[in-house]
């Protein structure tokens, strides 16, 4: 514990869209957990209250507010509402993702800009308004979450999401390569199939029951088991902590292995 103590951290997407622990909100606990202070925004204002009230019953601290990452002002107020509130901004985490099925032809153009606007567009945003407080301080580490779908193909038909999470991944390396001499650090974490909340949402229609879903993910999952949260959460506190200070803009796979599969 203490991994990260005196530092304040940023994390969109903090929330949970259903029971049990999403990346976002398992994160952002870890971070606490380790000693920073936390702003936790989702667009939920509820499930983002949810977890500043587990951070703060393991005594923790932080707070939550409700923020559209489609919204630069929203972005904007989040960032500026922590850095007043806790006088500095060290680690920004940027978790707020969402797929639709359909290849090229099959995407509607409005479907195609809302998942830009949600899985990239918001990563933009974030670090064009928490970039010149780090910058200004002369730290900060930026921790964006990215999938293996950015890498591979993953079997379903989701163009938009592969293409802005890829995205994702090269607008990560500009900033690492950016800001790299001004003590700024970048990098992305890539999850594979997890089981967590957002998976029996976005999963539904492709499979007959959940118990199929489960089996067919562990399946194909080189380490025989689906990862869980706290996989991400972990390999996020790493990227943000001074462990990993010689490390930028690097695509962290946290994927049993998946990556390396070629089918």
């Amino acid at each position: 514990m203490g991994r990260l103590e005196s530092k304040v951290a940023v994390v969109f997407g903090g929330g949970s869209i259903g029971e049990g622990w999403g990346n976002g909100k398992a994160s952002a606990f870890r971070y606490a957990q380790e000693g920073a202070a936390v702003c936790v925004a989702d667009i939920n204002a509820e499930a983002a209250a949810e977890t500043v009230a587990l951070i703060e019953a393991e005594g923790g601290r932080a707070f939550s507010l409700a923020a559209d990452v489609t919204q630069p002002g929203d972005i904007e107020a989040v960032i500026r509402q922590a850095h007043e509130t806790y006088g500095t901004l060290d680690i920004l985490h940027n978790n707020v993702g969402m797929n639709t099925t359909g290849g090229v032809v099959e995407t509607s153009i409005e479907d195609w800009d809302r998942v830009m606007d949600v899985n990239l567009k918001s990563v933009f945003l974030a670090c064009k308004f928490a970039i010149p407080i780090m910058e200004a301080q002369g730290n900060g580490a930026i921790v964006n979450i990215s999938s293996v779908a950015s890498i591979r193909w993953v079997r379903y038909n989701y163009a938009s999401y592969y293409a802005s999470k890829a995205a994702i991944n090269n607008l990560t390396r500009s900033i690492a390569m950016q800001y790299a001499d001004k003590g700024i650090r970048a990098n992305s974490i890539l999850p594979g199939l997890m089981d967590t909340p957002h998976i029996y949402g976005a999963m539904d229609g492709h499979f007959q029951d959940v118990e199929q879903m489960r089996r067919d993910r562990v399946a194909v999952t080189p380490m025989q088991r689906m990862g869980d949260a706290w996989d991400i959460a972990n390999a996020a506190v790493f990227l943000a902590s001074d462990e990993s200070r010689y490390i930028t803009g690097i695509d962290l796979c946290v994927d049993g292995g998946l990556h390396c599969k070629t089918h």
